[in-house]
């Protein structure tokens, strides 16, 4: 349904049967001379969050140099083109990540405090405990303005692993980043149909959006003629800009059906790492994709991505790298090894890249969603073959909105707390968080 008045809300739906598109933000959403409508169309923030697993060779990850200018090492070159902006931030470490007299377990207790800086109980039961994340903080606070809290995604399938996956902890540490409150973690969702159904299917309950997938019938084809009579009352840059988010849609949508037919047909192969897609770099894109979408459309502004899950055995044949990442990253000083590794953290920035060229892409305002979106990129193991959480790696992409400057690389005192980037990524996009974990103090240079 459109509204008739002279401007349009914000919140826009194109509506067909089992579907409700949000639309992006489009210049007659302002009426011309409102200052009030102004002040309301200022940038909205998001806030994103991208994790590596089992560790970065951080020699060939830290600039030599710090900042501005910092010159790019081999593993974060594919970000030149963003330099304005990343800021690179060294000496980040976390002390909830390590034993703490609780032994073994580095892996789990890393992506557990990555975002709620808490010291994971050790267990293999229900009587789980970590903390509530800053995603989760921060979409209590910017979650209510938006269809979907937020998202939480992630590549390698999780459903199978129950039970002790690392040394006495349960499997729901290393299966999410993300929790609600300290006993509650969240799902991370990896199948790209259903988190696509999630963004634009307009079915009041899983089942029933399930159903409409069944159809096998395309979303956009239901919304096709409100579509026309929507962009009819639009001027010529808004029709543009409606078209290509629509045809945007589109692309995700064929190339999702394509995937899940693709994997309809194939012949099962026997020990197959477990989860691990036959494309898997086609998967991680489509994933980067949806959460572009997300944030184009304004249906979530926090989401989470888990690119590997830890103690993951992912190979990446792909790049010349066939055997198991995690019993890599255990490399023991081995060069050969260790340039295998090197190849890996690249090609994960490389796919850091294609989610910023696709963000810097997409207009948003008076700027486009790079500019507005904050985008933690890192994980909690420093070095793998020795489950260290200090010095991390650690970068964050993206303007805030005028909040955040790029072309640094700041180098803060070891061991500072990583908690102090999450107090100051919580205050970049508006939120204010007076404490998590074992802050001490927001980072004021970044």
């Amino acid at each position: 349904m459109i509204s008739t008045a002279r401007s349009l809300p914000r919140r826009t739906f194109l509506r067909g049967a089992g579907a409700a598109i949000a639309l992006p933000f489009l210049d007659a959403m302002v009426p011309a001379l409102s200052a009030a409508a102004r002040a309301a169309a200022r940038p909205v923030r998001r806030l994103g969050f991208v994790y590596v697993p089992n560790g970065v060779i951080m020699s060939r990850f830290t600039p030599p140099d710090s900042g501005a200018g910092f010159t790019f090492t081999p593993i974060l070159q594919a970000l030149e083109p963003f330099r304005d902006r990343v800021v690179v931030i060294s000496g980040l470490g976390s002390w909830p990540a390590e034993p703490q007299g609780d032994g073994p377990g580095d892996h789990a207790r890393g992506s557990a405090a990555w975002l709620s800086a808490a010291h994971a109980k050790r267990t293999e039961g229900a009587d789980l405990r970590a903390g509530t994340t800053l995603d989760q903080i921060v979409a209590d606070e910017v979650g209510r303005e938006t269809q979907l809290r937020s998202l939480e995604l992630a590549v390698d399938d999780v459903s199978e692993l129950v039970g002790n996956c690392d040394s006495g902890y349960t499997c729901a540490y290393t299966n999410t980043l993300s929790w609600r409150t300290p006993t509650t973690p969240l799902p991370m969702q990896t199948d790209p149909r259903i988190v696509f159904e999630r963004l634009f299917g307009d079915g009041g309950t899983p089942e029933q959006r399930a159903a409409q997938a069944r159809m096998d019938r395309s979303i956009l084809d239901s919304v096709t003629e409100a579509a026309a009579r929507f962009q009819r009352r639009l001027g010529p840059d808004d029709r543009t800009r409606v078209g290509e988010y629509l045809e945007a849609i589109r692309d995700l949508e064929r190339r999702i059906q394509r995937i899940a037919t693709d994997a309809a047909a194939e012949v099962e192969v026997p020990d197959a790492p477990v989860g691990v897609p036959d494309d898997v770099d086609a998967h991680i894109r489509l994933m980067l994709d949806l959460q572009v979408l997300a944030y184009q459309a304004d249906v979530t502004r926090v989401a989470t991505f888990m690119m590997g899950r830890e103690i993951s055995q992912r190979t990446y044949g792909m790049i010349g790298v066939p055997e198991p990442h995690h019993g890599l990253s255990h490399h023991g000083g081995d060069q050969e090894k260790i340039a295998r590794l090197v190849r890996i953290d690249s090609y994960h920035v490389s796919l850091l890249a294609y989610y910023l060229d696709r963000l810097r892409s997409v207009e948003d305002g008076d700027g486009t969603l790079l500019d507005h979106c904050a985008i933690l990129y890192g994980g909690c193991i420093s070095n793998g073959n020795m489950h260290s959480h200090s010095p991390l790696p650690a970068l964050v992409a993206g303007g805030a909105a005028g909040a955040i400057r790029g072309d640094r690389h700041l180098v803060y005192p070891d061991d500072t707390p990583l908690a102090n980037l999450l107090l100051t990524l919580a205050d970049k996009v508006g939120v204010e968080v007076e404490r998590i974990g074992d802050s001490t103090a927001a980072l004021a240079d970044v």
